[in-house]
């Protein structure tokens, strides 16, 4: 399930994970009841950068959250395994971020065609990408486009022109009701128990959902943040989501270290906060 961050400042991109992948496995009892065992594991990566000699692609990362891998459970593999063969594809000339996402767009629909995953995938199933970074030296601000594999493989830009904020997806309902301040199921939940179906065009907005963000979202100046205060609230919203999570009885998975990293106009992508491989540690 995880959770992923990524979040547009006037100064910078900030992008945000957690470490746990979940794994469902099936089982049966001695009466022939199937059941569900789900098992977690906290060291994954799921903050991808990219590692090229010629430094065109500094200035562009990611992060992935939904499907944990592709292939069979005997074969699978994580997004941030197949960065080797990504890079060894991509062109020598800087890219867009949108030509980027683009790139990792067609290149993860590739191996998820030949892995022979299903497409159409069920709901929530899909591995989702938030790309971030700069198209120049001289582009005032970042850009973040959002892609889902196999759904909707196209770039979509989540925060257009001088739009400033955060873009999160995943186990998001607690980041929700921290920053709009309502879960994303409450529009539904109100208008079955109110007996009112929305009734608005296919791929527009719930007026609901705007009415219920613009009353009741946290008063954020998103255009104001330096990115100091973009890394802290990123951090706090995936922290606090694996803080709640101790406690309800739900699918925990959300957890592990929080990798961060920013990518800023001058400097590129740069780690804030990364987990590390370590050996046994006695005291």
């Amino acid at each position: 399930m995880s959770i992923g961050i990524a979040f547009k400042g006037p100064e910078g991109i900030v992008l945000a994970a957690d470490s746990r992948v979940t794994l469902n496995a099936q089982g049966q009892n001695p009466q022939g009841q199937v059941f569900v065992l789900p098992a977690t594991f906290d060291n994954a990566t799921k903050l991808l950068r990219i590692k090229s000699e010629n430094k065109k692609y500094k200035y562009v990362g990611a992060i992935t959250y939904g499907a944990g891998s592709i292939g069979t459970v005997q074969a699978a593999r994580t997004a941030h395994s197949f960065l080797p063969e990504f890079e060894a594809t991509l062109p020598d000339e800087r890219p867009t971020v949108e030509d980027f996402a683009a790139q990792l767009s067609a290149f993860f629909m590739a191996w998820w065609a030949d892995a022979g995953m299903p497409n159409p995938a069920p709901p929530g199933a899909d591995m989702v990408f938030l790309v971030g970074g700069y198209d120049s030296d001289d582009a005032a601000y970042g850009r973040v486009f959002e892609l889902f594999i196999p759904s909707r493989p196209v770039p979509h830009e989540t925060l257009p022109g001088n739009q400033f904020g955060a873009t999160w997806g995943g186990q998001g309902q607690i980041a929700s009701r921290l920053v709009m301040g309502y879960d994303p199921a409450a529009s539904a939940v109100a208008r079955d128990f109110l007996h009112s179906p929305v009734q608005v065009a296919v791929g527009q907005p719930d007026p609901l959902d705007e009415e219920l963000k613009a009353k009741l979202g946290a008063r954020i100046p998103w255009q104001f943040l330096p990115l100091q205060d973009c890394v802290d609230l990123s951090i706090f919203l995936v922290r606090a989501t694996i803080t709640m999570q101790k406690w309800i009885v739900d699918v925990r998975g959300v957890g592990g270290a929080v990798d961060v990293a920013s990518i800023t106009r001058t400097d590129g992508f740069k780690y804030i906060q990364q987990k590390e491989i370590v050996g046994e540690v006695t005291r």
